[in-house]
């Protein structure tokens, strides 16, 4: 085909009115098997890596390329890593010379290069796709060794040259499979293979000075949060507040949990921490609780998060939300979430209802990621003074578990009231 010759011809302006120096530099460096970029919250690694691979891809091969972009959850695609690529291809005057189907999730560039986005909440759909040249992992603490593996095995088509796997992530806990495969003393790590590259949001020349300044502001609030969020180290390990849970792929309509009874909790945010929704079953006989769904995002409205949850089919839910945002529960409701309701908080509830998780055994789906995310996180206050922890947890890392907190207060006030 003719299209598979075509080069696609950029003018950019200055660099400095493009790039990111870090990024930069790397343009066109091919060298490295794996790139792992890290680093802090604004640092712009994820747009860094999307301009890369989008010009990699414009350029003439012997066989235009096949990019494979991917989220753990493939629900969370179309406003990731999709929105990403989509204004990358704006910026650099190519979105109106692309074929884009949102159905399918898929963009062909002019030169016949494709880029696919898919989520790895089934592996196997993903080992159907052949012949690709690369591999763009965001959010790659989402995923696992497992998935990175088999994802580089997908890179073995020899006709692609300078086949690369890129992984893009905020630091997490030192639990982590990428701190323990690529950082820890026992990891092996090739350097001719690996190219490991930090940033933060100093890195970053187009973030304003107002983000700046909310950002380096964190410091003074909550210093240790800033380390991870804000300058993207690897969270040391303190004593978790839930330290123990197991993670599996679960099916709420097998034998195992069909008798079982649902909750619903909610715990609402907007700019700086997300809302999140969660649907749990609770085993009281066996002191089991599963989690079986998340939902979190960041910036959504009264309305967006009730469109949400009627998406996923569950409006006519009795669900517990945070009791802070009376308006937004009236609002939900009116919108047709109407069996919504308020948690009853009173003194000591978070500590009171922490006591009442930590009976239960936690069994997580693998793919309530942010939950998994929060539960190698949430860790208790240590005194500065003493070094003695006390009974109070960091307030961070803590949405999805505070949305399930409200979800079990029906049973915890009823086991409240038995106790009285």
């Amino acid at each position: 085909m003719q299209t598979k010759k075509i080069n696609i011809i950029l003018e950019f302006p200055k660099p400095s009115k493009v790039f990111n120096r870090h990024i930069y530099s790397l343009l066109d460096d091919y060298s490295k098997f794996t790139e792992i970029h890290y680093g802090g919250a604004s640092s712009g690694k994820s747009h860094g890596v999307v301009q890369k691979v989008v010009l990699k891809a414009c350029k003439t091969w012997k066989k235009p390329r096949k990019v494979l972009f991917l989220r753990k959850v493939g629900r969370s695609i179309r406003d990731s890593i999709l929105a990403d690529v989509m204004a990358c291809l704006s910026s650099f005057g190519l979105i109106d010379r692309c074929k884009v189907n949102m159905t399918d999730f898929r963009i062909t560039l002019p030169n016949g290069a494709e880029f696919l986005f898919k989520g790895m909440d089934d592996p196997e759909k993903i080992k159907s796709i052949k012949g690709i040249s690369d591999v763009v992992m965001e959010e790659a603490t989402e995923f696992t060794l497992e998935d990175y593996t088999q994802l580089t095995l997908r890179l073995r088509d020899r006709s692609h040259k300078y086949r690369q796997i890129f992984l893009m992530f905020n630091p997490v806990s030192k639990l982590n499979w990428v701190y323990q495969h690529f950082f820890s003393e026992k990891a092996i790590v090739n350097p001719e293979r690996v190219g490991i590259f930090h940033t933060t949001y100093k890195d970053n020349r187009f973030l304003d000075d107002e983000n700046k300044t909310t950002i380096q502001e964190l410091e003074k609030r909550n210093p240790a949060y800033y380390r991870i969020y804000a300058l993207g180290e690897f969270a040391t390990l303190d004593k978790l507040v839930f330290p123990v849970y197991k993670k599996r792929r679960l099916d709420r309509y097998g034998p195992e949990l069909i008798n079982i009874p649902s909750y619903f909790g909610l715990d609402f945010g907007y700019i700086n921490d997300p809302s999140a929704f969660v649907h749990i079953k609770v085993d009281q006989q066996n002191k089991k609780i599963y989690f079986l769904e998340e939902l979190v995002k960041k910036g959504m409205l009264n309305d967006q998060i009730a469109n949400e949850v009627k998406n996923m089919g569950y409006e006519k839910e009795i669900i517990t939300a945070d009791s802070a945002e009376k308006k937004s529960i009236e609002e939900i409701k009116r919108l047709g979430v109407k069996r919504i309701r308020p948690a009853t908080k009173g003194p000591d509830s978070i500590i009171q209802g922490i006591n009442f998780l930590l009976q239960y055994e936690f069994i997580v789906d693998d793919r309530c990621v942010k939950l998994i995310e929060e539960l190698e996180n949430y860790t208790w206050q240590k005194d500065k003074k003493t070094g003695e922890y006390k009974n109070t947890p960091i307030d961070s890392y803590n949405h999805v578990l505070d949305a399930a907190r409200y979800a079990v207060e029906e049973i915890n006030k009823k086991k409240v009231k038995w106790l009285i």
